[in-house]
């Protein structure tokens, strides 16, 4: 901020006589961060989490995520690769979606603003994603046969979305988000004709 004294004020006394001052104040323009600072400033969050976790990795950064960008902020991808490291994507990816959400708390903290991070380990979240996407494919195939609506397991938002876009284009189901919290799961529906 800029702050430019208009008036200087009195004091006055007793309070009798006294005159507020008035100033200009004026935003200064923010340089935004370039992408390679905060790409760079989540891949060492990460790789001091790593070695307080006393684990041996290597982080690199990706070109995108497979969880989507933004056309006015790209999100910052990252990848962990080691030797057994399924100690960091834990249950269901539980234990990823975990260390994601605090490198990304780390660094909105040091940045001021939300930044999405993405990380994956060893290629899960992309496996991932592809068993999705054919399952949702098959339950599509199930539902159309039998003319009744079927539930999937409750999954994260990314996860959702996968199933979501996988069966958007088909003409004979449709998808539908039920539930709250992290029992927020999809349905595939039936569509009326």
């Amino acid at each position: 901020m800029e702050v430019e004294v208009l008036k200087k004020g009195k004091p006055g006394f007793l309070g009798l006589g006294a005159e507020d001052a008035t100033v200009r104040v004026t935003p200064l323009p923010q340089q935004p961060k370039a992408q390679d600072d905060v790409a760079t400033l989540a891949k060492g969050v990460l790789e001091d989490l790593l070695k307080l976790m006393k684990l041996d990795a290597k982080v690199e950064l990706r070109a995108s995520s497979p969880e989507g960008d933004s056309p006015r902020q790209r999100s910052v991808a990252l990848e962990v690769n080691g030797e057994d490291l399924g100690i960091l994507i834990g249950r269901r990816g539980e234990t990823l979606a975990s260390l994601q959400y605090i490198v990304r708390l780390i660094v909105a903290r040091h940045e001021k603003a939300k930044v999405p991070v993405a990380i994956d380990v060893e290629g899960y979240k992309q496996r991932r994603y592809l068993v999705l996407r054919d399952l949702a494919l098959r339950l599509a195939q199930k539902v159309k046969a039998t003319g009744r609506s079927t539930t999937l397991e409750p999954m994260p938002p990314d996860e959702r979305r996968v199933v979501h876009l996988a069966l958007s284009v088909n003409p004979d189901v449709t998808t539908q988000s039920i539930g709250e919290g992290e029992v927020r799961k999809v349905a595939i529906i039936p569509r009326r004709r």
